[in-house]
């Protein structure tokens, strides 16, 4: 994508950057704005982008910059609280490419990676040697471990393992001269040090410093774990240091990190947790000093706000059931670890033991809930780790913001520092959510600000000043784990006092004397509260962006805008294991192709800054063009951003500003034409037999030649027979089911009757009925529209007499659930969206009776489909089929299958589709026998499979009325 603004004011540097480097060169509009923001309250707009593919490429792009007078800046995840990874530089995203493991010693337990690397994916290849690496931060999964360095990154167990500064071994850098040094241990007697004469000369100057403002460190820096404010010159030593200390927690402004030797730690064999629960957040915080007494390895707080809003998303509310019922104030999150477990449960009765001694009653029963299955602890972790985001899902411009969220005190002094900040807060007319670290005195608080509002940024900086005056009063630190970058490298001379102040200058300007790496961050920044700074600055005088009119219902977030705004920039869409999210992500590692970067492009054009309609432009519709509509984002992400919803108003825009193609109308238009296609049924199915036709179909319409397009049925699914009796279930066959694959519609009906059901089939005058879910994908909402409507005429009398309305297209049903409420909203469509259920889901719980044998398929692999996954019913698929006798019954772990409707279709999108599908699903089937039976409920997984596995995929419902006796 090049965009609308080209290479912008910095042609010669971008233009330089593509011809010395490999790299790719992101210069225009769009892609500045997806780095304009990280996941703090700031935004600023880099001036370009540039993404190595080698070290060498960063060597060069450095020289280039310092040539240029260009700032540069180091980045990775992208995911810092603080504004360190925003800034009017060249952005250098290091994540994409430099995530190699480049040496690995599992007898010295060390291992040396590129800065890219996430956390989770080195922890992933560690795991078969009984290894990890310790610093265990929320954000693991899309965390790469030269952002946590850069940043001196902690995690919940720090209490065992210390903080990044304590597991870096040593960092190999790219200075601002251009050398490659390498930063390790180095002797006291410096004559023994085998370096070049400038390194030694470096460390020399160091020491120097250090041991002129001896006193100085000794009475200012905090004496606590959790310090990662200024440059850590408190490390250095005559005796002997390691030089990569001082790397450690730089924010990137002394150097670029090129690759880091890690010290590992073995896997505790065991852990068990004891969930403690709390009638007020002053009694959790009494607590925390003795439970840390016990040695866990960690002590995790979560406050009602966070548990209340856990509980509204649907992938922890099982969770927050579990471990907080009778809606506690506060819990706090125990762990116990080590090779012993019964060492690990003697310590978890010890914790019993204490909070029954502690609490009113010393006889209470449910005080402490044990957690020992090792996959509801899991469950727990992400609910945990979730928290910094969670607490971001409030619906509205107010929101919890981080600025002094990661204060640090010694346990002593934690429950008077918890009262007195409330306090804090209740004067300044606000409210504070609570979490985080209480084993080592490190409380994530979050006051919630309106920070569109002026009025706001007064209150934030008279919150910070007092919150850090406070800290220096119990000798604490005001940065105890997010770092410092903008909003808290002003307040270092508050907490250290000028002279040290001037000596992490003195330590900046030996490194780097140009001022090229990151200015701003922890010396010489600008003031925290500078509102041009901020994501959502103030608007130009007279300037006022136009209303987007919404073609869907927003109210529930307050307007579209609004929730575009629920993406706070945390990045969890960045993940490359597990779930589903976000499939285009993972497949092309490209900031333009996950649900932020889509994200922060639509609010920047909502607010005017990307030219006149660009929700309708070309750059647009390539923001949005590997969307792949899963849903994933809205169950996966914590703030709950639903890209596919907002997918459809970007189309929508631009279809009103140039129609419909003709794939549009092909996709789209598809339930309209069915019954006139499905006549010659013959003739259309030839296409896959003619080369000719295949490529002319790409070339008139960008169907891919390369692919079958789905066969139509010559027998379609248009009977309507009449229960027996008043019916007490409606079944609804979508266009899929009717026109191409009626076998399945005529199974259910079979199974149905089977399980003792009346069953009426859902039908109007006309043609069959459909959900308007091929109209939403073109962006053809006022036909969805009526589409909808006429569907919700035939279906709601059934559902407001409480009839279930059962499905077997997962993307079809859920659309009742999902879009019918904000398509036509009212009373109608939410009754139907009650009783909506799958068929599998449905047989599980009315058909219990249903007669099943033994068939000849020994075994069945289940491929959810996204939406099933989506909305939480995807495990009922498998559920149902284990029903058969001695059928085994696997799911596979993966993502979307990458056919996504038409998008494997698309002649443009071919390829993603066939990557997509790479990333979980093929190499799983590859791996099946061959005699598994491959099921998966929707007809365009189906179809990505016979594709591109080569091997025949059923319906659940195929499988289960071969089964019926």
């Amino acid at each position: 994508m090049t965009g609308s603004a080209g290479d912008g004011q910095h042609g010669r540097l971008a233009r330089r950057l593509r011809r010395e480097t490999a790299g790719a060169v992101l210069f225009d509009s769009y892609s500045r704005a997806r780095y304009a923001t990280d996941a703090s309250v700031y935004q600023v707009m880099p001036l370009g982008v540039f993404v190595p593919e080698t070290v060498d490429d960063v060597a060069a792009a450095l020289a280039i910059a310092r040539e240029e007078g260009a700032p540069v800046l180091p980045r990775g995840g992208g995911t810092s609280q603080c504004g360190q990874t925003v800034g009017r530089a060249l952005v250098v995203d290091a994540s994409k490419h430099l995530d190699s493991v480049l040496a690995f010693d599992p007898e010295k337990r060390r291992v040396t990676v590129g800065p890219g690397l996430t956390l989770d994916a080195l922890n992933a290849k560690l795991a078969g040697y009984g290894l990890f690496f310790p610093v265990d931060v929320s954000t693991g999964s899309r965390a790469t471990l030269g952002g946590m360095a850069g940043n001196n990154s902690c995690g919940a167990r720090s209490i065992r393992y210390g903080n990044m500064v304590h597991n870096v071994h040593a960092v190999e850098a790219l200075l601002a001269s251009g050398e490659k040094r390498r930063f390790g241990p180095v002797p006291g007697d410096l004559a023994k040090l085998d370096a070049p004469a400038d390194h030694v000369a470096l460390v020399r100057d160091l020491r120097a410093l250090a041991e002129r403002e001896a006193e100085e460190i000794a009475a200012r820096f905090p004496k606590l774990l959790r310090r990662v404010g200024g440059y850590n010159i408190d490390s250095v030593s005559p005796d002997g240091h390691n030089m990569a200390s001082l790397m450690v927690g730089s924010e990137g402004t002394l150097g670029f990190i090129a690759a880091l030797e890690l010290d590992l730690a073995p896997l505790p064999r065991h852990r068990v947790l004891g969930v403690c629960r709390f009638d007020s957040l002053g009694s959790a915080m009494r607590a925390a000093k003795p439970i840390a007494a016990l040695d866990p390895s960690a002590v995790e707080l979560a406050d009602c706000t966070l548990l209340d809003l856990a509980r509204e998303a649907p992938v922890f509310r099982a969770t927050v059931d579990r471990i907080a019922a009778g809606r506690p104030a506060a819990v706090l999150i125990v762990e116990f670890a080590g090779d012993d477990r019964a060492a690990a449960l003697r310590a978890l009765a010890d914790l019993e033991t204490l909070i029954g001694d502690l609490a009113a009653a010393p006889d209470r029963p449910g005080a402490v809930r044990r957690v020992t299955d090792a996959a509801e602890q899991r469950a727990v972790w992400e609910m945990r780790k979730a928290g910094l985001n969670i607490v971001m899902s409030m619906k509205g411009d107010g929101k919890p913001v981080s600025f002094v969220e990661d204060c640090a005190v010694a346990l002593d002094d934690l429950p008077d520092y918890v009262a007195r900040m409330s306090d804090l807060f209740v004067r300044h007319g606000t409210r504070g959510t609570w979490y985080a670290h209480a084993s080592v005195g490190c409380l994530h608080v979050r006051p919630v600000l309106n920070m569109k509002d002026p009025a706001s940024a007064k209150t934030m900086r008279a919150i910070a000043e007092e919150a850090f005056a406070m800290v220096r009063d119990y000798r604490g630190a005001h940065s105890g784990e997010h770092g410092d970058g903008l909003v808290r490298s002003e307040f270092h001379e508050t907490v250290f006092g000028p002279r040290l102040v001037r000596a992490f200058e003195a330590v900046k300007d030996r490194f780097d004397p140009g001022g090229l790496f990151n200015p701003g961050k922890i010396v010489r920044p600008p003031r925290m509260d500078d509102r041009t700074l901020f994501r959502y600055p103030p608007a130009p005088p007279g300037e006022t962006p136009a209303p987007f009119g919404a073609a869907l219902d927003w109210s529930a977030w307050g307007g579209f805008a609004a929730a575009v705004e629920m993406c706070n920039g945390n990045g969890a869409c960045r993940k490359l294991a597990g779930g589903v999210m976000c499939p285009s992500w993972r497949a092309t590692r490209d900031e333009a192709h996950g649900v932020r970067g889509r994200a922060n492009v639509l609010r920047h054009a909502l607010a005017g800054r990307l030219g006149d309609d660009a929700l309708a432009s070309d750059d647009m519709a390539g923001a949005m063009a590997l969307c792949v509509g899963c849903k994933a984002c809205r169950r996966e992400c914590p703030t709950g951003v639903d890209m596919a919803r907002m997918k459809i108003e970007t189309q929508r825009r631009a279809a009103a500003a140039r129609g419909f193609s003709r794939r549009d109308r092909i996709v789209g238009w598809l339930p309209a034409y069915a019954p006139w296609a499905s006549r010659f049924a013959a003739l259309a199915n030839a296409r896959n037999r003619s080369a000719l036709l295949r490529r002319a179909g790409e070339a008139w319409f960008g169907l891919a030649a390369a692919r079958d397009l789905p066969r139509w049925a010559p027998d379609p699914f248009l009977e309507t027979p009449e229960p027996d009796g008043k019916p007490d279930v409606v079944l609804f066959v979508d266009t899929f089911a009717t026109w191409f694959e009626p076998g399945i519609a005529r199974a259910a009906l079979k199974l149905l009757r089977a399980a003792g059901r009346r069953v009426r089939i859902a039908r109007a005058r006309g043609r069959p009925l459909c959900c308007g879910r091929t109209f939403l994908a073109v962006g053809a909402v006022e036909r969805a529209r009526a589409e909808a409507r006429r569907a919700l005429a035939a279906l709601a009398p059934a559902a407001e007499a409480g009839l279930p309305v059962v499905g077997l297209e997962p993307s079809c049903l859920h659309s009742f659930v999902d879009e019918w409420p904000v398509l036509v909203p009212g009373p109608q469509a939410d009754a139907v969206a009650r009783v909506a259920v799958p068929l599998e889901t449905f047989l599980l719980r009315e058909g219990r009776g249903l007669p099943l044998r033994r068939i000849a398929v020994g075994r069945a692999l289940v491929h959810g489909h996204c939406h099933q996954k989506a909305f939480g019913v995807a495990g009922d698929v498998a559920s149902a089929l284990e029903r058969i006798p001695g059928l085994e019954v696997s799911p596979i772990e993966s993502t979307c299958c990458g056919m996504a409707g038409a998008f494997g279709y698309q002649a443009e999108t071919l390829d993603a589709s066939r990557a997509i599908a790479g990333l979980d699903l093929l190499p799983a089937l590859a791996a099946a026998p061959a005699d598994a039976a491959t099921v998966a409920d929707g007809f365009s997984c189906r179809r990505q499979i016979a594709d591109l596995a080569a091997r025949p995929a059923r319906h659940a419902a195929a499988l289960l009325a071969e089964a019926l006796a």
